[in-house]
């Protein structure tokens, strides 16, 4: 098994993961909104969970049900960075950058309706 980077990460791409891979498997372009760890290379030490400070970071056996597709973000990016990027705008589109499940509006990211002020 791997470890694999989830919904938490992108628009966040903080790089402390980065810092304490002692393989170098995690990896993201300027234009990536998110980091990638390539199944290939991880050594599945877990070095990276912790550091990781919105809880993107996942043992492939212990990924929740609907994070389940960034499994295949992570192998798809290092053989098509395009197409993960496609399908991490899919999963998660710019206008709910931010809002993954460690963000406050997560709510309305995950689908709940957004309360409206009455006119």
């Amino acid at each position: 098994m791997t470890y694999v980077i989830t919904e938490r990460c992108i628009d966040v791409k903080d790089a402390s993961c980065v810092e304490v891979c002692p393989v170098d498997c995690i990896h993201a372009s300027e234009d990536d909104r998110m980091f990638y760890i390539d199944p290939d290379e991880c050594i599945d030490c877990g070095a990276c969970v912790d550091p990781c400070p919105v809880d993107a970071i996942y043992a492939e056996e212990d990924l929740p049900p609907d994070q389940q597709p960034y499994i295949e973000v992570n192998r798809l990016y290092f053989h098509d960075p395009a197409a993960a990027r496609r399908r991490v705008s899919q999963l998660c589109p710019p206008a709910t950058a931010g809002v993954g499940a460690g963000h406050p509006a997560a709510g309305e990211a995950a689908g709940s309706p957004a309360i409206m002020p009455e006119a």
